[in-house]
């Protein structure tokens, strides 16, 4: 059956990191139906291998089609890194990443040719956005790091104060940024941490947020195709975990800027 403009944007992500995106999305699209899953019991997918990642990665994808969609939003940085061929070849519907509407939007913004990325370590040594930013701009000048530190500090609240900073320094400090004009924020945790990355790299560096742009993506694809939902159309909101849902609730208020009444768990068949 063919996709309908009411039927649903299903995103997904490893966990709670993904909300960003969800957030962005719901600001974006007001008017759509969305239901969000969160594989929170095998978070997080940055440290597993590519094989595992497209396991998951497809697995969270069929549990969203029972829910009638139109569009697939892959949230996680690294599945969009890993696992976006194959959720592409066997879904009936379109699927978006995170990577390539960041990328494009980071070689847009650069002056100075000169971009930096940072991300989990599964997504910089996967080379994706790499890749993205020179498919985007041949011209580009590329340097990646991988910042495993912000995605707890990030889930724990620890967004401002004296321990992110020092963590931001460590990561960012040392020449890391010289040269370069625009920083990527290749995890969907790290725009928690804008500020404090924001103060470690300086004034004169643009900070690009894959979420807004993935969320302005999805909107001109679903326009291009006849599939916004029309005004006044309920905006339902689900939320699906893997896990006992009490975490995720607690932890989602924070990523969303306001709470949400709960989540569902649904069993993905984990074994």
């Amino acid at each position: 059956m063919s996709p309908n403009s009411r039927a649903a944007i299903g995103v997904f992500d490893s966990g709670v990191g993904g909300l960003t995106v969800f957030k962005a999305l719901a600001e974006r699209l007001p008017h759509e139906r969305m239901v969000y899953l969160g594989d929170t019991a095998r978070v997080p997918y940055g440290t597993k291998s590519p094989e595992v990642v497209t396991r998951y990665s497809l697995g969270c994808a069929r549990e969203l089609l029972q829910h009638e969609l139109k569009a697939l939003v892959v949230a996680c940085n690294t599945a969009s890194a890993l696992a976006l061929d194959a959720l592409e070849a066997q879904l009936p519907v379109p699927v978006v990443g995170v990577i390539a509407p960041g990328a494009a939007a980071a070689a847009a913004a650069t002056k100075s040719r000169r971009v930096a990325v940072i991300a989990t370590p599964a997504t910089i040594a996967s080379g994706a956005y790499q890749r993205a930013l020179h498919e985007a701009r041949a011209d580009l000048e590329v340097r990646a790091k991988a910042c495993p530190l912000f995605v707890p500090l990030a889930e724990e609240g620890w967004t401002q104060g004296d321990v992110p900073r020092l963590v931001a320094r460590e990561y960012l400090g040392q020449g890391f940024v010289d040269g370069a004009d625009t920083l990527v924020l290749g995890c969907t945790h790290y725009p928690l941490l804008r500020d404090i990355i924001a103060e470690a790299v300086g004034p004169k560096v643009t900070l690009v947020d894959s979420a807004h742009a993935t969320a302005e993506h999805v909107a001109g694809l679903l326009e291009k195709r006849g599939l916004l939902a029309p005004v006044g159309n309920a905006p339902e909101r689900h939320f699906l975990v893997t896990d006992t849902p009490a975490r995720f609730v607690e932890i989602a208020g924070r990523f969303l800027g306001q709470p949400i009444a709960g989540a569902q768990q649904v069993d993905l068949k984990l074994a």
